[in-house]
């Protein structure tokens, strides 16, 4: 099974952003699919979550500007990031769980900055 993490780049304050986490290696479905970013010297943090019944759970910091999605057809996930800040500038990772093993892409870094 591999992820592969996509659309990362610059954008300016209160841009927009759209990741993209394709899945192959496998027809079976993800029981919870997240995102993760981190930034040097800190922890790797939850961004959001979504499961494949479609609950989905977010990091305070990004509530309301923030959303995540799955495709289930093409064993996809989204990660649409609206009203971006500085703060944001991470190397963001997907992440995919099934049955107790635990599945990371290779990171996509996304920098806000005027």
């Amino acid at each position: 099974v591999q992820l592969q993490a996509s659309g990362g780049g610059l954008v300016q304050p209160g841009g927009s952003l759209t990741l993209s986490c394709a899945a192959s290696g496998t027809v079976f479905r993800f029981g919870v699919m997240a995102w993760y970013r981190q930034t040097p010297g800190k922890e790797r943090e939850l961004v959001a979550s979504a499961t494949d019944g479609g609950v989905t759970n977010y990091a305070d910091s990004v509530k309301g500007r923030f959303t995540v999605s799955r495709d289930y057809a093409n064993n996809t996930m989204y990660l649409q990031m609206n009203s971006l800040k500085p703060e944001d500038t991470a190397a963001y990772y997907c992440n995919a769980l099934r049955i107790g093993v635990r599945y990371w892409g290779q990171g996509t870094q996304v920098t806000v900055s005027s």
